[in-house]
């Protein structure tokens, strides 16, 4: 039996632990949220290792287990070439882009607030946010699922078909459509349960609720999305590090829209059990999701570049694996230093801070640092997880041959 990461059981428990505890007794938001959120962030990235076993995949190397399948035919290839696991990998256009696109959406939605009916605005916000919770619920709760209960969760069920289409191709895409499910019976039983969850939600919006959803927005969105390369990383936070500025500084609309949106893009943290004897409502303190999220993506891409330094197998990929992770571990100190100062203007000042502003230097800051006392700052620059490197490898063999 494989060895278990006690750092990471101790993650996952304390997620656990602080969920349930807080609906009991008053726990120091500072505390609650620091704790949280450095465990959301340990916990994701260390999924995020599964990743590596994606992309070896994805670039056509094969699982060792699955050689004895090499004889089969010519549409089994097929289908295992279309199967391939299909991961986001950011290109640095869309790094450079996203401030943009952030902010547009962002404005837009100041103005949705401004000029319609609140509740109305709500309404479909909490639609789209339920349908993408129903996914992520069903995903974070479908594999302790299958590991932890009874063998008969792992029995799979598959069906696929092909359906043909008179659609023109720049419309429908190649003909036929191939709809397939691919699930066991834990994902199923997840899927039911979360589909409760999500409705109860959607009437409630109870606080311990969205935190949930939110807890599992971050772990899915950490564990299934790659930055491609630590410079691609950097222009995405340095991006940010100025759109945050600028929005929570320079003008109303952030944090407007951080309190008028009444959904899980935020985890929320009570001040006191005792509701408020004017509004009868729990104070509450917040951290956007985008808070965790994105320096979230650069610490696991520095996570797997640990493993990729330390030749950690991509078969199979053990998130429990004990390798030194010296870039990791310091880009997650400097981030827990950087939400504690964010922390302490805050409360000293008593003003919103953008996060951003004090995360962004925290995290590039000890990365870098970390690589110039190493020496291994050209390694840290020249790793890549980028689809398009790989693809032209391939057209580079085509030629040769």
């Amino acid at each position: 039996m494989a060895s278990q990461n006690p750092i990471l059981l101790l993650s996952f428990a304390t997620i656990v632990a602080l969920w349930i505890g807080t609906q009991l007794i008053d726990v120091p938001y500072v505390v609650n949220l620091m704790l949280l959120v450095t465990s959301i962030l340990y916990a994701a990235c260390h999924l995020s290792l599964t990743l590596r076993e994606e992309q070896a995949l994805a670039r056509g190397e094969k699982d060792p287990k699955d050689d004895a399948d090499e004889k089969k035919g010519d549409d089994d290839g097929e289908e295992e070439e279309e199967m391939r696991p299909q991961y986001e990998t950011l290109r640095t256009q869309d790094a450079m882009q996203f401030p943009l696109v952030g902010s547009c959406s962002l404005f837009g939605l100041y103005l949705a607030f401004k000029y319609f009916d609140k509740d109305t605005v709500n309404l479909v916000i909490s639609v789209y946010f339920c349908l993408v919770g129903l996914a992520a619920l069903t995903a974070t709760f479908a594999l302790p699922l299958e590991s932890l209960g009874p063998k008969f969760l792992k029995v799979e069920y598959s069906k696929h078909v092909k359906v043909k289409h008179f659609l023109p191709e720049f419309i429908g895409g190649p003909s036929p459509w191939k709809i397939g499910v691919d699930c066991t019976i834990a994902d199923m039983i997840a899927f039911s349960g979360s589909l409760a969850f999500v409705a109860v939600y959607f009437q409630t919006k109870h606080w311990t609720m969205n935190n949930v959803m939110g807890i599992c927005f971050c772990l899915q969105g950490i564990e299934r999305f790659s930055l491609g390369t630590y410079k691609i990383g950097a222009i995405l936070l340095v991006g940010l590090f100025f759109y945050d500025i600028f929005w929570v500084f320079g003008t109303e609309v952030m944090v407007t829209v951080a309190k008028s949106l009444d959904g899980p893009i935020k985890i929320l943290f009570p001040r006191s059990l005792i509701p408020d004897a004017v509004t009868g409502k729990l104070q509450m303190s917040l951290l956007g999701l985008g808070d965790i999220v994105i320096p979230g993506f650069f610490l696991a891409l520095l996570l797997r570049f640990d493993a990729h330094r330390a030749n950690l197998p991509y078969f199979p990929t053990d998130i429990n694996a004990s390798f030194p992770k010296p870039y990791f571990h310091s880009a997650l100190f400097g981030y827990v230093l950087g939400l504690a100062t964010t922390l302490y203007v805050m409360i000293v000042f008593e003003a919103a801070q953008p996060a951003l502003l004090y995360l962004v230097p925290a995290c590039l800051g000890s990365s870098l640092l970390c690589a110039v006392v190493r020496g291994e700052l050209k390694e840290l620059f020249a790793y890549s997880e980028e689809e398009e490197n790989d693809e032209k490898t391939d057209e580079k063999t085509k030629k040769d041959e």
